[in-house]
């Protein structure tokens, strides 16, 4: 599911209707910028020559188009893998050390956990240094805390340490990441889509990731696994230190430390925007989290089992992909509301314990809901001053990781108590219920100017 965001660049920036133009330093200038057409007075006539943007690539072919951007969608493909494939090897080196099936968990869980302190401690890095540098460095990090959990001496409690050292820095490198697709899309259309395109290969990476886990691991021990995936962060940092411009800091010298967080949270509408990120997938991840017991509660198989495990990430890929690809920014900005308040609904189905067909279609139409993102990063970034971008967005990333976490946690605890189906009702009306109150809140915090009237109303 998607992740956390919480602010917009400060003007200019294009109006949310519009697809804006790519800044120059990154996407090659259009024809009407090196070959200025004449002033309107003197030809009366349309000036079609100035724009050939109908033949220009649109929609992802655009984003894929600018080199930069390249750049940081193969470092992101990159250390992902890294991240899936290491978080699996370790598990398995943990419990092939210890023979404890809850070290091992806890070794998952640790994924989550230090996202809310990295976010909130160390979220102030990503405006206060060079953007470039601050990726350079986690990537390194990540390297060197992966290469010492390769060492033979490093006992379980150091690689546990080890693994929420990596979690930690995850958050301040996804934020500054995000900050930085501004600067190199631009803060309208393309940006959306460049965040869509990593979506998209998150959620990817996610199905494959696991896959490729656990046929490496077949073929080399886990501390072999591990040492590769160590390559993959040093690759990553590369491909960053030496293909993407070096850029100034957005706050140079500002030391604000958890002041400069709560300065975030302060803006009423940067805020409500974030809370909109973070609360669907607090009950998004209920039927995810409790796929185990429900499929066990109805006799399912364990293909079966993995069926309902994918189904929503399949639909998440298809709703992102439709939406970044078939509509216009408009048309994504007009569905937000629409989808987002009916996105938990699906889980209604549960309260008739339904097959495995019936419960797939139902996770795949709830991941389809998903696509109202699109719309909300443009909200987002057009919220959060240009000061604030980076550490907004690592306190948004923080946030979803951690959110999600509590999601997975709660739904486990009332399945205690409750039967399995019940608890993914629950989860859908809850949510419903929350989600409605932050969208009245998202409403009451728009710029009621003409210009931004269209984006929570109609």
């Amino acid at each position: 599911m998607p992740t956390h965001d919480t602010g917009t660049p400060p003007p200019p920036t294009p109006t949310r209707d519009t697809a804006p133009t790519p800044t120059r330093e990154t996407t090659p200038a259009p024809a009407r910028e090196t070959t200025p057409a004449p002033p309107r007075e003197a030809t009366p006539a349309p000036v079609r020559e100035a724009a050939p943007v109908a033949s220009a690539p649109r929609g992802y072919r655009a984003v894929l188009g600018v080199r930069e951007f390249r750049t940081v969608f193969l470092a992101h493909l990159l250390s992902l893998l890294g991240v899936v494939v290491s978080e699996i090897a370790l598990t398995v080196l943990v419990y092939d050390l210890t023979r404890s099936p809850l070290l091992s968990s806890l070794t998952f869980a640790l994924g989550f956990l230090p996202y809310l302190l990295g976010g909130t401690l160390l979220a102030g890095l990503a405006d206060r240094y060079p953007a470039r540098r601050v990726l350079v460095v986690c990537d390194l990090v990540c390297a060197g805390c992966v290469a010492l959990m390769v060492v033979p001496a490093t006992p379980v409690a150091g690689l546990l340490v080890l693994r929420c050292a990596v979690a930690a820095v995850a958050p301040v490198f996804n934020g500054t990441r995000m900050a930085t697709l501004a600067d190199i899309l631009g803060e309208g259309e393309l940006f959306v889509l460049g965040r869509s395109l990593l979506r998209i290969v998150s959620q990817s990476a996610l199905l494959a990731g696991f896959g490729v886990g656990g046929v490496l691991l077949t073929v080399v021990p886990p501390r072999g696994a591990i040492a590769i995936t160590a390559a993959t962060f040093v690759a990553s940092a590369l491909l960053l230190r030496f293909g993407t411009r070096r850029r100034p800091a957005r706050a140079a010298g500002k030391r604000e430390g958890l002041g400069g967080t709560w300065a975030v949270l302060r803006n009423r509408r940067v805020r409500a925007l974030m809370l909109l990120f973070w609360v669907p997938p607090l009950f998004i991840v209920t039927p995810e989290a409790l796929a185990a017991p429900y499929a066990d509660r109805i006799g399912a198989s364990p293909a079966a089992l993995g069926l309902l495990m994918c189904a929503m990430p399949v639909g998440t890929i298809a709703g992102e992909l439709y939406a970044g690809s078939a509509l216009s920014a408009a048309t994504r900005s007009r569905i937000v509301v629409p989808l987002v308040v009916t996105g938990l609904l699906p889980f209604l189905v549960y309260a008739v314990e339904p097959g495995v067909a019936l419960a797939a279609l139902a996770l795949l139409l709830a991941g389809a809901t998903g696509a109202y993102t699109l719309g909300l990063d443009a909200w987002f970034v057009a919220a959060v001053p240009e000061e604030q971008r980076g550490r907004a967005m690592t306190l948004m990333t923080a946030g979803m990781m951690t959110i999600q976490g509590v999601g997975m946690a709660a739904a486990g605890v009332a399945a205690e108590f409750v039967p399995v189906h019940l608890v993914v009702v629950g989860a859908g009306v809850l949510g419903t219920v929350c989600v409605l109150a932050l969208v009245a809140e998202v409403r009451a915090t728009e710029v009621r100017d003409g210009a931004d009237q269209h984006v929570t109303s109609g």
